[in-house]
């Protein structure tokens, strides 16, 4: 699996993990309807579905590489949807965060 196969699934679950804990979000603190469960516990499924596409021996690994990609998704998350700029720490922070996942990601490893 190439870089951009890799990026784009880890980019697919990032909307689907934030879609489905926003779904919770709404109906515990901004007062929506419990019917908004329904999506997010779909979307957390397909969420925990597109993790196990990422060419890579263990799940850990993948998790943690994913946690990169999270942090940026949630920062344009908090400016498309929730109208909140991200600051200039904010996206220094990701970049630290996406470079930490591409040395766990990307890493010369010995055969396990």
């Amino acid at each position: 699996m190439d870089i951009r196969a890799t990026f784009l699934i880890y980019l697919f679950a990032a909307v689907a993990e934030i879609a489905g804990c926003f779904a919770f979000w709404a109906w515990l603190r901004l007062g929506k309807s419990v019917l908004w469960v329904v999506p997010g516990l779909l979307s957390l499924a397909i969420f925990a579905w597109l993790l196990t596409l990422v060419d890579i021996a263990a799940a850990g690994r993948a998790y943690a590489a994913y946690g990169g990609v999270y942090i940026l998704s949630s920062l344009i998350w908090l400016w498309s949807v929730e109208g909140v700029r991200p600051d200039r720490w904010d996206a220094i922070g990701a970049m630290i965060c996406l470079a930490g996942a591409a040395v766990i990601l990307f890493a010369p490893r010995a055969a396990s």
